[in-house]
């Protein structure tokens, strides 16, 4: 799932979307390398101009909240930090809800807190670079059979020749009942991975629902039907227009923590060529 994003850019002067430009040199927010989804902090986010074929370039709280009426009933912040960090419910069972990702096969689904949000507030949120980790199981010393136990090597993924692009996602505004305060949140559309993702986040097979230029405006700005809506959440993104590197095992704690770390063949093995 894509729990880990980046966003700092550099050589560009506009984000641009088709015929729509804002100038860089008015934000202060694109220059963070890796945004950590568990820190529910802000992510930049083109958000619809309501009845108009603009966005505003924005910042949302990246942890999707419902409606305090809609369950999981979150009415205050603490009821949300509650459900993100996890806690023991009426049962005595773990439960944790981070609403970071949603899940594009479900995303419709009636019982789904993503289905309003889907329908009406569709939005795009900006990337430079993902990361996710690659599952490997080498020999053991003795037996040479693979290990139970994975080692987890993490790569940093982009689209090539495009300093950004666009990743679906949906957003809800969320007030707090006692306090007042008043935030927009949202979540990633995530899909089925692609051959080069498969390859990568081998666990799960899972990855960011990236977008062409032409998908992002309609997954915006288009009067959609849920067919449509489904269609778009669930695009994969051509794997031979990406590109992926290893990185250092200690990269969250990097200064560059998109610098790439080669590894030797025997620990892990090249990605197949994609088509």
């Amino acid at each position: 799932m894509c729990y880990y994003n980046g966003v700092k850019v550099t050589r560009s002067e506009f984000i641009r979307l088709k015929s729509i430009e804002k100038a860089i040199a008015k934000y202060d927010f694109l220059d963070k390398p890796l945004h950590i989804g568990f820190n529910y902090g802000n992510i930049p986010v083109l958000k619809r101009t309501p009845g108009k074929e603009d966005f505003e370039l924005t910042q949302m709280e990246w942890g999707f909240l419902p409606d305090g009426n809609k369950w999981p009933y979150i009415k205050t912040r603490e009821q949300a930090d509650k459900i993100r960090k996890g806690y023991v419910d009426e049962k005595g069972k773990f439960a944790q809800y981070t609403f970071l990702n949603a899940v594009s096969e479900e995303l419709l689904l009636k019982n789904k807190i993503y289905r309003d949000a889907a329908l009406n507030r569709r939005c795009l949120a900006l990337s430079t670079g993902f990361y996710e980790w690659r599952h490997i199981y080498p020999p053991h010393k003795k037996t040479g059979l693979p290990v139970k136990t994975a080692v987890k090597y993490p790569y940093h993924i982009g689209v090539k020749e495009h300093e950004y692009f666009y990743i679906a996602a949906i957003w809800n505004p969320w007030t707090d009942e006692q306090t007042g305060e008043h935030v927009d949140t949202m979540a990633y559309v995530t899909t089925e991975a692609n051959s080069l993702m498969a390859q990568i986040h081998n666990s799960k097979k899972r990855m960011p629902t990236i977008l062409t230029e032409d998908l992002a405006w309609e997954w915006m700005f288009g009067d959609l039907s849920e067919d449509r809506i489904l269609e778009i959440a669930k695009y994969q993104f051509p794997a031979n227009q990406m590109e992926a590197c290893t990185l250092p095992k200690d990269f969250l704690r990097a200064e560059d923590p998109t610098a790439p770390f080669i590894y030797p063949e025997t620990e892990v093995p090249p990605l197949q060529l994609v088509a």
